[in-house]
């Protein structure tokens, strides 16, 4: 991937909106772009776990809102299933865990930081639905780019 996305928000300044501070990437590969799929999450990441393991996501960043709860939403198993089914990237307006394996998984994982726990209760999530978080709207079906200088949404495919 050849784009920056300091370069993206200097070209397309009035296209591009820019996720707030305090999001790190835990994941094996240093940058992601594709089409966004939503995820509405309460604590358990089960919704979460089917996707990423029984749908093909080539092209594609799944963004998971769990509203900052301190629960791990991603682990190991999960960034597997992302890599299996050739996920762009994650992000998560919450927590991950087993960073010491992910790193070495190529997806991009944003989050807000790190929880050795899970949520145990299982609930149900809603899945392409409208999120907001960190300052911004995440669509279905906008366009996200993401790499050490942050993340950025348009709502128009740039790269």
């Amino acid at each position: 991937m050849t784009f920056f996305t300091a370069d993206i928000c200097d070209e397309h300044y009035d296209k591009v909106s820019v996720l707030g501070a305090g999001y790190k990437n835990y994941g094996g590969a240093d940058k992601c772009q594709g089409e966004i799929l939503t995820l509405k999450l309460d604590k358990n990441n089960a919704d979460l776990v089917a996707l990423l393991r029984d749908q093909d996501g080539a092209g594609k960043v799944v963004v998971v809102d769990v509203e900052q709860a301190y629960f791990a939403v991603v682990g190991e198993n999960l960034m597997n299933f992302a890599a299996n089914n050739h996920y762009a990237g994650i992000i998560v307006n919450g927590y991950v865990r087993d960073t010491a394996q992910i790193d070495e998984i190529p997806v991009a994982l944003f989050a807000l930081g790190t929880c050795p726990r899970k949520s145990i209760p299982v609930t149900r999530g809603n899945l392409n639905i409208a999120l907001n978080f960190g300052g911004i709207a995440f669509n279905p079906g906008d366009y996200l780019y993401a790499d050490r200088d942050g993340v950025i949404v348009s709502a128009d495919k740039i790269v």
